[in-house]
């Protein structure tokens, strides 16, 4: 026999994965798109008699939930912005200088979102995007839940409006400002095909095959002409193919030409962890995004930051006599 508690819970937990892609649409942090998503069930839960279905759908409900979780979570916080959008470009061999104050973008696990859609069919991974998540981050916490809603979920302006506590009169005068923003500070060009997931992840592996012997020419093949590295929480960043060899020259010679490499998901890109040769074992360096297009890898997104790390599960050191060749 199911109970009415049993019942509630099967009807609500579909619906975790695209709650957990919105809060991280929204705020920006895995972890904090994981404690929203909590606080979200737990509303509801507490709210579940007076939830009524002649009014609005579960969905519908669910989504009211967890943006006021979420406007209440950003009221008094500033954004999460990549470096790229934040300071003007360095030159790639300038001093590193940290972004002690900001709090910055961090890129999510896919595996966060696998086990609740394991075919991708209700989360669209393209909205999930670096650059549009950091394109996000322009917005007002009203404004990027108007354009997450209406453009990225497909709610009608009246279901938006009933999630957003508002009129349908705003949340198009909303929309019109963030796609406006959007289109503004977006970091890729238009007109760019984007190639498929196994095209993408082909540009990845020769990437990899290339950083494993670490060939500096032939990483530079790869790149688009106006290709970005930024690597936060370090303010620095730079865009072309020369200023990036000069920096992973810099690389090499300061970290070493002996590498292992762990390919890894995000944000529906591809990417990779890599570990520096540190005596007798490897030790975490850095985990790796990158956007690419039709034309090479455009962007390279460099992690290091130890709760980063820590989301997609990565050891901290690999011992070096089963570390094996780079995968």
């Amino acid at each position: 026999m199911v109970t009415r508690v049993e019942g509630f819970d099967r009807s609500v937990e579909p619906f975790r994965p695209e709650l957990l892609a919105y809060c991280y649409r929204m705020l920006g942090s895995p972890q904090d798109a994981e404690d929203l998503v909590q606080e979200t069930y737990l509303r509801a839960w507490r709210a579940r008699e007076r939830y009524d279905e002649t009014r609005s759908s579960l969905r519908t409900w669910l989504y009211r939930i967890a943006t006021n979780a979420c406007l209440t979570a950003l009221e008094g916080r500033g954004r999460r912005p990549l470096p790229s959008g934040l300071v003007t470009a360095s030159e790639p061999l300038a001093p590193f200088r940290p972004g002690e104050s900001a709090s910055w973008l961090q890129p999510l696990p896919d595996s966060s979102l696998a086990a609740g859609d394991p075919l991708g069919s209700v989360i669209d991974r393209s909205s999930l995007r670096l650059a549009f998540a950091a394109a996000l981050q322009h917005l007002s916490a009203r404004q990027r839940g108007a354009l997450i809603l209406r453009d990225v979920l497909g709610f009608t302006a009246a279901e938006a409006a009933d999630v957003l506590g508002t009129t349908v009169v705003s949340v198009n005068s909303s929309l019109q400002r963030a796609r406006a923003r959007v289109k503004e500070v977006e970091a890729e060009p238009d007109g760019l095909r984007e190639p498929s997931a196994a095209e993408q992840r082909a540009w990845v592996e020769r990437y990899m095959q290339a950083f494993a012997n670490a060939d500096v020419d032939g990483l530079k093949q790869l790149l688009t002409e106006d290709v970005v590295m930024e690597m936060p929480p370090m303010l620095n960043w730079f865009a072309g193919p020369d200023n990036y060899g000069v920096f992973m020259e810099w690389v090499f010679e300061q970290a070493g030409r002996d590498w292992v490499l762990r390919a890894v998901a995000a944000n529906g890109q591809s990417g990779f962890a890599a570990y520096r040769r540190v005596g007798d074992a490897y030790e975490l360096h850095t985990l790796q995004v990158f956007t690419v297009t039709d034309r090479g890898i455009s962007r390279n997104s460099v992690f290091q930051d130890p709760e980063i790390f820590a989301a997609f599960g990565l050891p901290a050191g690999l011992d070096a006599h089963g570390a094996g060749d780079t995968a």
